[in-house]
């Protein structure tokens, strides 16, 4: 049986988890995690995601070189690459499903963190995209938007505060007038 947290606290639990146990992610929760990424909103319910599932540790490590910000996958069990289409809101559709699958992953117990790849570079002369492409056959015309690490957490976090919540960027109506007083 999987747990399940109250809506509220995952938001409040979710870190980004960077080192991982050596304890593989269950089929069953990886399932989970991707129905919820399908869940996820999109533009004009165009749908355009494309998530591909690493569980081979040799293309893991690799996946961990794409950039200095994706060393955090050395000791992920579980990557999951976030791709989609590109649509005029490809960027913002991959995004969303990239958080459910953050949100997720937490509310079952697990930690998972973003590693950026599109529009950083891997080395000088290839981009993130370009080799996370090569490395995963991704065809020239779907886009990479990022990979996530999932796995058991190695390390805790403490889970976010209200003191974290900056009421003075809420505005009421107009920029410059307060929400609250």
């Amino acid at each position: 049986m999987v747990s399940k947290m109250e809506f509220f606290e995952v938001v409040k639990k979710r870190r980004s988890i960077r080192k991982y146990q050596e304890k593989d992610v269950p089929d069953e929760l990886i399932d989970k995690i991707l129905e919820t990424a399908f869940y996820s909103p999109s533009s004009r319910n165009s749908r355009p995601w494309h998530f591909i599932v690493v569980k081979d540790r040799e293309l893991i490590k690799a996946l961990a070189n794409t950039r200095r910000a994706t060393k955090f996958l050395e000791t992920a069990p579980l990557a999951i690459v976030v791709c989609a289409e590109e649509t005029s809101a490809w960027v913002e559709d991959a995004s969303i499903a990239a958080e459910h699958i953050q949100l997720a992953a937490t509310a079952l117990g697990l930690g998972a963190c973003w590693g950026h790849v599109r529009d950083r570079m891997h080395n000088e002369n290839e981009s993130a995209e370009d080799y996370v492409k090569r490395l995963l056959n991704i065809p020239q015309e779907i886009r990479v938007l990022c990979i996530i690490g999932v796995g058991y957490p190695a390390e805790q976090k403490e889970g976010h505060s209200e003191r974290e919540i900056m009421w003075e960027r809420v505005h009421l109506n107009k920029f410059g007038s307060p929400l609250k007083s």
